[in-house]
């Protein structure tokens, strides 16, 4: 189906690309503007892929005439204050639109949004069987959907001040009035509180998708609008979507048979996720380094085409860490560059790493060891030995000129000093149907993407891919790389985001020029920038594109620093040699010179995560009062040091209702004694040994290390 997607949600002034689904290049497509607001004068332009940009409030609909028939598609616009103002509350095209000579994003980078920030929704469904009366006289089955929405957490509005908008996909439309059925739109009814949408199940067809925002008006400011969350309704006997069984029957005996699926939720799975990252080139044998696009370093072969199979000899080992998903870098033929993102063939394996079938015995080894797998997915660029653009360069008339971005210099488009990539032109249909092709070559044999330079493809793309793998495993993880991170990234795109934001907070906090309880700031900036509650959140001190935490910050820090990762909500990540103390970002392992404390560390706190479900995703973190011993002997502390700051320390709490835990984290390089304002327990869980201790005043502190975690006792 050609159909261009979901409904979306924008500000005015506001551009959102359209494209048709699943394109045949030969094939004809065109745009009109079917229905706006009375004063807009907005437009679409001929070409198959094009761009829209609402000039008013209201709604508008799009027409796309494709060989598969008219489909149309609802954009609702909005006052455009709220929007523009940051990259955080855009959706990415102020990253994309820098020129190659722009410095990189830092991952400090100021937000700048004004104001209060946008509220969040969730969205529910149920099917009403007439059970509890809520049906309709005539008894008939309703689709229910629920809007929760909540204010940001520095806004002084109440939940009831905010407003809900609902859109029923387009594409639920079409199908329903193709079969006959009444048009969902038409038949729908709104609860008088605007929180509630219902709709006859005789009008769905397969399935009846529903989308919606929360919009906030703060007193004297044009409204703020959350991103959007989706749910689906779906006949069971339209075909199972693998991931979905466990959905459960919806309605009584007597209703239709229905599931329910938030979209936007990530995979279940990933609720217990840890990532282990190999580069793939220097994990085993062999040397490497070079940046993204180029730079020199050493051809990181090893035993040309055995780097496959020295991988999945590690295997065991990484399973025996604690983690459970398994992150390579690139393994498709490339330039001869060791980083692997310049890509020359992206269906084929590189061979200096093995081949096909070694490939799919290291995923196979992975599953074997309860390991999923995550391929590093390049959508962004070719390498320049990519055959496409060996012939598209200083040739005009190359048919694959137009596959490429190009510069007024006779250069591609790239960002920063990349030299050795060329950008994609994703406005053309050739090479969407190409890397719509990629997802299906690779996307069967692996549990999920990390998707590179995800800010750099267009939105338009990344909803595409989500919808084509989703439809076919609900389970399947989408994660991507982008900096600083996009809340709306999280509307119909990725299920889990890079945190480069708690990344330089640790970082800064290991420097010494931050203290310690920032990182809870860097925790909560997720949702006052707009993230909803579910999104999920990669957590790092490092990768194979920094410098290793502890050659920057120090031993004691990155103990600190690591035991942040896997204590505060999110999916924490190991970038391979962290867990053994290696100071080199891409040499070859030092596996002879492992610091085994490190890794009996690492073993531990996982395996403290893994037992106490509250340092998870799910468990509530909270602040707490704390008090740090000081080298001031007024004090009389029975342990002090001169060498602890306060502000090397911090504490906070983690809840999930089953149990209470309180978090100490100490980045200093001497012990510290720390008294939290909450009645705890006297064992530190990742130590497994006693940890408290009495001071002068008859007091009782935490002695800390790096790290310490104990039961609350009382709340």
């Amino acid at each position: 189906m050609h159909h261009p997607g979901p409904p979306r949600f924008l500000a005015t002034g506001e551009t959102t690309e359209l494209a048709p689904r699943d394109p045949d290049p030969s094939a004809s497509y065109a745009w009109r503007v079917v229905d706006a607001p009375p004063d807009s004068e907005a437009t679409v332009g001929p070409d198959p892929v094009t761009e829209f940009t609402p000039d008013v409030p209201g709604r508008y609909r799009i027409g796309l005439d494709a060989p598969d028939g008219d489909h149309l598609l609802t954009i609702r616009a909005f006052p455009s204050s709220y929007e523009g103002v940051d990259v955080a509350g855009g959706s990415g095209t102020a990253i994309r639109d820098r020129t190659a000579g722009d410095a990189p994003v830092g991952y400090a980078e100021s937000h700048g949004h004004e104001g209060v920030g946008r509220p969040r929704v969730r969205l529910d469904a149920t099917v009403d069987d007439g059970g509890d009366g809520g049906a309709p006289d005539d008894g008939a089955p309703e689709i229910v959907v629920r809007a929760t929405p909540t204010p940001n957490p520095r806004s002084s509005l109440a939940p009831e001040d905010l407003r809900v908008t609902f859109v029923v996909d387009d594409r639920d439309v079409e199908s329903a009035v193709a079969e006959g059925r009444t048009n969902p739109r038409d038949a729908l009814e709104t609860s008088d509180d605007g929180r509630e949408l219902r709709v006859p199940a005789a009008a769905v067809a397969d399935r009846l998708r529903v989308h919606g925002v929360a919009v906030a008006a703060e007193p004297g400011r044009e409204p703020r609008v959350s991103v959007a969350d989706a749910v689906a309704v779906k006949r069971r006997d339209a075909g199972t979507v693998r991931g979905s069984e466990g959905a459960g029957r919806i309605g009584g005996p007597d209703a239709p048979d229905f599931e329910t699926v938030r979209l936007n939720d990530p995979p279940a799975w990933t609720r217990d996720a840890s990532v282990y990252e190999v580069y793939v080139r220097t994990f085993a044998d062999g040397s490497g380094g070079g940046g993204e696009g180029g730079g020199d370093g050493g051809d990181g072969d090893g035993e040309r085409g055995e780097t496959f199979d020295a991988i999945a000899e590690r295997i065991p080992a990484i399973a025996d860490l604690g983690v459970d998903t398994l992150w390579l870098t690139p393994v498709l033929q490339h330039d001869g560059k060791p980083h692997g993102y310049n890509i020359t063939d992206f269906f084929d394996v590189a061979e200096d790493l093995g081949d096909r079938d070694d490939y799919e015995a290291l995923v196979e080894t992975a599953h074997d060891h309860g390991l999923r797998v995550l391929f590093d997915f390049v959508a962004n660029h070719t390498a320049r030995d990519h055959e496409w653009f060996e012939d598209a360069y200083e040739n005009p008339n190359s048919p694959y000129r137009d596959r490429y971005e190009w510069q007024e210099s006779g250069e591609p488009g790239t960002y920063f000093d990349w030299e050795l990539i060329a950008n994609l032109n994703h406005a053309s249909l050739d090479v969407r149907r190409f890397l719509l092709d990629v997802v299906d070559e690779w996307a069967p044999l692996v549990d999920g993407f990390r998707c590179d330079m995800a800010w750099a493809v267009p939105d338009s793309f990344w909803r595409e891919l989500r919808d084509r793998v989703k439809d076919i495993d609900r389970e399947f993880l989408l994660m991507d790389e982008t900096i600083p991170y996009i809340p709306g990234f999280h509307e119909g795109m990725f299920d889990v985001h890079f945190d480069a934001t708690l990344y330089f907070q640790l970082r800064q906090i290991g420097r010494g020029v931050d203290p310690a309880a920032s990182v809870l700031d860097a925790i909560d900036q997720r949702a006052e920038i707009g993230f909803p509650d579910h999104a999920e959140f990669l957590q790092y001190i490092e990768n194979h594109d920094e410098t290793r935490y502890r050659v920057e910050c120090g031993d004691a820090a990155a103990a600190a620093a690591g035991a942040a990762i896997v204590t505060l909500p999110g999916v924490p990540m190991i970038y391979a040699g962290q867990e053994i103390g290696q100071r080199g970002r891409r040499d070859a392992i030092a596996w002879e010179h492992a610091r085994e404390g490190v890794r009996e560390r690492y073993e531990r706190l996982l395996a403290v995560r893994d037992e106490h479900p509250a340092l998870g995703p799910d468990g509530d973190l909270d602040r707490i009062g704390y008090h740090v011993a000081s080298g001031d002997l007024a004090e009389r502390p029975i342990v002090a040091s001169g060498d602890v700051h306060p502000d090397d320390v911090v504490a906070f709490r983690r809840s999930d209702g089953e149990e209470s835990l309180v978090v100490v984290l100490n980045f200093a390089p001497e012990p510290a004694s720390v008294a939290v304002g909450a009645d705890h327990g006297k064992r530190n869980l990742v130590t497994d040994e006693p940890c408290v201790v009495v001071d002068g005043e008859g007091a009782e502190r935490i002695r800390v290390d790096d790290v310490a975690v104990v039961r609350e006792t009382e709340r």
